[in-house]
């Protein structure tokens, strides 16, 4: 069995790790010439609108998922009439446009913030009277790890952000005071067996996640569970999905869904009882959906920007280190550290102090 995957970063990468012991093999369809994942598989390089790779990419497999979401709406849709394509095309057209997001979590009855259509420097003078400040403003396509966003905090501040907007659509989103930041990711394969994790909570640094904690027990895990729910029905979701939340004032209010596996899920890999990543193709293979049972309480840290030696990584107790051997850039995912906190150590002073330890 051959697995199509758009994309040949890190997500692609621990996919495959998680599905050559299952006996699936990989091709990798990525426009850059050193994804990381590109030793796991066979690698075409070509870019998106390039039809007869396109082709020859979907022949070639059995099925075809990604780990991105930002792959042109013509490239699903042309490979999709070759092979079939998890999860579906109706699930990314909503995700790449955050205005057809935010409406998708209002029509569901999804608690999100205030949003506001940007067309104009008007509509931001119209936000900034209706939304107070701070609010933000984020580009409708393409911002990832806090990229095409911007925190007004004051009327001197809007010509300067409509000069950097430079005309692209956007949306103008009303600040929320929260307590914390969680995520819940879930999996449903194509008979609708669903499982979840534990609600996990996370930490970022300049709008990239930083550090995730699964919560064991979480008071808060079965009214995420049952707010993911409504996308996993209405989307008809196939494959693993993750909603980042945040919590304030003892509610839950939805910021965005990533429709793929998701960096605060990597605890999982060592965990859980299965990994979202074997978790994710199993379900797409319409295979029966592991436990997601956790083996205790992980911190997950991301090391952006620079990566830690070997032998300084591997002198953490407990630990486990992911090198995605990336090349180095400021603001780039290079790799992740997972550790099972000491049951006689509590959990935030660990991360307090792995935090120390690599000098964040």
């Amino acid at each position: 069995m051959k697995i199509g995957v758009f994309g040949g970063g890190q997500l692609a990468q621990m996919l495959a790790l998680a599905g050559i012991p299952l006996g699936l093999r990989f091709v990798f369809f990525d426009p850059t010439p050193d994804g990381c994942a590109a030793t796991l598989g066979q690698h075409i390089q070509a870019d998106f609108d390039d039809w007869q790779q396109l082709k020859l990419f979907a022949k070639s497999v059995d099925l075809v998922t990604f780990e991105f979401e930002n792959i042109p709406l013509s490239a699903i849709e042309f490979v999709s009439k070759y092979t079939r394509v998890y999860p579906e095309i109706n699930t990314l057209n909503v995700k790449q446009d955050r205005l057809l997001e935010k409406q998708l979590f209002q029509r569901l009855g999804i608690a999100t913030p205030k949003f506001i259509d940007i067309q104009s420097k008007n509509d931001i003078h119209d936000a900034a009277e209706t939304l107070g400040f701070p609010f933000v403003i984020k580009t409708r396509f393409g911002g990832y790890d806090g990229k095409g966003q911007w925190v007004l905090k004051s009327e001197e501040q809007i010509a300067y952000t409509w000069s950097q907007i430079d005309g692209l659509p956007c949306i103008a989103e009303q600040w929320i005071n929260f307590s914390r930041e969680v995520s819940i990711i879930a999996v449903q394969n194509r008979n609708n067996e669903r499982v979840f994790y534990d609600l996990a909570e996370n930490g970022h640094n300049r709008g990239i996640l930083h550090t995730t904690v699964n919560r064991p027990s979480d008071p808060m895990a079965l009214e995420a569970q049952k707010i993911i729910c409504k996308l996993l029905e209405e989307l008809n979701y196939c494959g693993a999905i993750a909603l980042e939340l945040f919590e304030c004032n003892g509610q839950l209010i939805a910021n965005e869904f990533a429709p793929r596996v998701h960096n605060s899920g990597h605890w999982t890999i060592e965990g859980a009882a299965t990994s979202q990543f074997e978790n994710h193709l199993r379900a797409i293979l319409n295979l029966p959906l592991g436990s997601t049972q956790h083996k205790g309480q992980y911190v997950m840290l991301n090391f952006i920007s620079k990566i830690p030696e070997l032998p300084h990584a591997l002198s953490v107790p407990n630990s486990h280190f992911h090198n995605y051997t990336k090349q180095a850039k400021p603001g780039r995912k290079l790799g992740h550290l997972t550790v099972c906190a000491d049951q006689h150590e509590d959990i935030d002073n660990l991360v307090f102090r792995l935090k120390n330890f690599f000098h964040f």
